[in-house]
């Protein structure tokens, strides 16, 4: 199988808005500042315990995966990594059967996938920095997955989206009945959590949020791969997304994927 070349570290002049640029990390430099960043968001602000050395969140995928990273420049200052996601492609993904190569594998049994790993990237360890929450920072992450995706050519977009747990999962058993209404994988593709959360013994929240991250998903016509497992480490449901590109939402996609000046 020919496999396209991995995208270049500058992402297109459009990713550069408000103070705000995003590229892909080019140093060991942009992507420590990831790590950092993911340290401080998840271990600081949501508690979990995380992988790495102290002040850093990092893991033995980090050295497989583009970084995509989102600066922000105030005036007078250096810029700052504000927002991230990281990308595993299966071209950087060797292992056989290829799920087991994937970071979702920890938490979901993947062999429903299996058959469309080679052209799926997976998306993981997204954060945006609390006080960057409510601008267009994530707009700007997703239309550079998107960017990356047209870059790359490969058709699926595989990853766990979280709902919390700290209201006893009345959030995230609302979003399984969502998901269960209108946004349910095929029974060919749902797979099996490995650390089931109990949710259909959970009180359900009377009004919904869902997280501008999952929302995204939902938005482009990701569809949810079955119930949610438990992240011990983050304490959350995590539920498996996958997104195929020939379905997608494609007015939605085109905001996302425009590459004009």
């Amino acid at each position: 199988m020919h496999l396209p070349a991995p995208p270049s570290a500058s992402l297109p002049r459009p990713f550069e808005r408000d103070r705000y640029s995003l590229r892909l990390a080019s140093s060991q430099a942009d992507v420590i500042a990831a790590q950092s960043l993911r340290y401080h968001v998840f271990a600081l602000e949501m508690g979990a315990v995380t992988p790495g050395p102290p002040g850093l969140d990092a893991d033995g995928f980090d050295d497989l995966c583009d970084h995509l990273v989102l600066w922000h420049s105030a005036p007078g200052r250096p810029a700052e990594a504000v927002g991230t996601y990281r990308l595993l492609p299966p071209h950087s993904n060797d292992h056989d059967p290829r799920s087991r190569g994937l970071y979702a594998d920890g938490q979901f049994g993947l062999m429903p996938m299996e058959s469309i790993l080679d052209r799926t990237v997976e998306v993981g360890r997204a954060c945006v920095r609390a006080d960057h929450r409510g601008g267009p920072a994530i707009s700007m992450l997703w239309r550079g997955i998107a960017g990356y995706l047209n870059l790359t050519g490969y058709r699926y977009l595989l990853g766990c989206a979280s709902m919390p747990l700290t209201d006893g999962g009345r959030s995230a058993a609302a979003f399984w009945d969502l998901a269960l209404r209108d946004h349910l994988a095929p029974a060919h593709r749902r797979c099996r959590p490995r650390r089931p959360v109990p949710i259909g013994r959970l009180p359900r929240a009377t009004e919904l949020t869902v997280p501008p991250l999952v929302a995204g998903y939902l938005r482009l016509g990701a569809k949810v791969c079955g119930p949610p497992g438990h992240d011990e480490m983050f304490g959350t449901a995590d539920f498996l997304m996958l997104l195929d590109l020939e379905a997608a939402d494609q007015q939605y996609l085109q905001r996302f994927s425009a590459t004009g000046g």
